[in-house]
């Protein structure tokens, strides 16, 4: 089988990527050829992604691909879910996004239960109840002054693949974040649309992992340097959707996490739990590639951490956060935990007080702090991914944990010995390896099942194994 190259633009709430994968009969590779940060900024009275910023580092990125790898058939985006922006008529930016992390849609949560009650809406679109949904988002944007102007919302992955195209879809997997797409059909949800007063022609159609949404156009192969007729694929535009792509499950019976800046626990499943037990737990099913399920709660993940390293490297103290760890572990279990889904976590600026507040008991130094968020973290795994298990009535043997916290020894460590399950961690790039992979198979690449592509990732892949203690 001849090598194939795709390319895999990634970007999360705290950084950003392009990546090329190269696949090789079973094997796939990742080559890192552009990384860069990202997060919101407060502007105009908001904190808001500089979108303008990302779409430049993209294009550095792929610039790079188009050089180090000219034969790339394909490129995929996926980024974090939620968040949009607004076009006018002619598909204009008409503001940098609005960060899901600002409070702005606390208004709108109060103006969407006046007309639809969080039992009607979870029959519907089966979402955990967050703050900052997209459906709530768009309510509080309805009082602001550019709405009259607006004529399309596109979702972030769906924006940059339309400069890319010039052509605007939306991605399912991420519309099923938005609360507005129905969970038991896959399609927009008409009938709660129109309760809340939101034009269903604002919303681009829709498109499912594997489609082509276009070849690039020649602004764009331009811009990029990339050859003509290069595609622009559909993958799992929500990056937690492509991560669980390459979860290297041999057994249907895992649970994953995808532990990044938020951590996503869960399960993959044939069909929506739309119990009133699973509302009242508030779990959430989120689309998936091939149709399935992600049935998972989003929990706090490693946003806290990295919001208390950058508060003490502004105040000058030492955090080299392998040293960080290091301290953290010699540490005795059976400290402070606080609840990671608290919404005093959501905004930025002073975590390390938050957390120590949140606590009850004083975390004099960093090392407390790093233990108290890891043990934290882990006993938010473990009772999210059991209490999964119990809704979706199935059990679990294995829990894959991948992405960035893949790589936290202690954490991973600390979720197989409260559970008493293996944890297997690793790719840490599950979202680019996922990305691909979507990609290689929609070109004949890569094996036609998620199951054939999760055993060829489990036999080439660098993975690691935590017993329980």
């Amino acid at each position: 089988m001849p090598v194939r190259v795709f390319g895999a633009v990634d970007i999360g709430a705290s950084g950003g990527r392009v990546m090329a994968g190269v696949v090789d009969g079973a094997s796939t590779t990742l080559h890192t050829l552009h990384r860069f940060p990202n997060g919101p900024v407060q502007r105009d009275g908001h904190l808001r992604w500089d979108l303008t910023r990302l779409w430049s580092e993209v294009l550095t990125g792929l610039r790079l691909l188009a050089r180090e790898f000219p034969e790339t058939e394909s490129v995929g985006v996926d980024t974090w879910a939620v968040d949009y922006v607004l076009l006018d008529a002619d598909r204009r930016l008409l503001a940098e996004p609005v960060s899901y992390r600002d409070g702005r849609s606390g208004a709108g949560v109060h103006l969407v239960h006046e007309r639809v009650t969080q039992e009607e809406l979870y029959a519907v679109n089966g979402l955990q109840f967050l703050p900052f949904t997209t459906v709530y988002q768009l309510q509080a944007e309805k009082s602001a002054s550019l709405w009259d102007r607006a004529s399309h919302v596109a979702l972030l992955p769906d924006w940059l693949a339309l400069q890319l195209t010039g052509e605007l879809r939306t991605e399912v997997t991420n519309a099923s974040t938005t609360g507005l797409l129905d969970a038991r059909t896959g399609r927009w949800a008409k009938d709660l649309l129109d309760r809340l007063d939101i034009p269903s022609d604002l919303l681009a159609p829709l498109i499912t992992p594997g489609e082509v949404v276009g070849p690039l156009a020649s602004a764009a192969v331009e811009l990029t340097g990339l050859r003509p007729g290069t595609l622009v694929t559909a993958v799992g535009s929500h990056d937690t959707a492509s991560a669980v792509v390459a979860v290297p499950a041999t057994t249907s019976r895992f649970a994953y996490v995808s532990s990044g800046t938020w951590s996503l626990a869960g399960l993959e499943l044939e069909a929506p739990v739309l119990t009133d037990d699973s509302r009242r737990a508030n779990f959430t099913n989120e689309g998936g590639v091939d149709g399935r399920t992600r049935f998972l709660r989003n929990v706090g993940g490693l946003w806290l951490l990295q919001e208390s390293m950058r508060e003490w490297s502004d105040r000058g103290l030492p955090v080299a956060l392998d040293t960080l760890l290091a301290d953290a572990q010699r540490l005795p279990a059976g400290g402070p935990v606080v609840d990671v889904d608290d919404d005093a976590f959501i905004a930025p600026g002073g975590m390390p007080e938050r957390i120590a507040a949140a606590a009850g008991v004083p975390l004099p130094d960093p090392p407390r702090t790093v233990r108290c968020i890891l043990d934290s973290l882990a006993t938010a795994y473990a009772s999210t991914t059991r209490r999964a298990a119990e809704l979706a009535g199935t059990d679990v043997d294995v829990i894959h944990v991948v992405g960035g916290g893949s790589r936290n020894h202690l954490l991973c460590q600390a979720t197989a010995d409260l559970t008493g399950l293996t944890v297997i961690a690793g790719p840490v790039e599950a979202t680019a390896l996922g990305n691909v992979l979507v990609q290689a198979r929609a070109l004949g690449a890569a094996p036609a099942t998620l199951e054939e592509i999760r055993t060829d990732l489990a036999a080439t892949q660098a993975l690691r194994v935590h017993m329980p203690s």
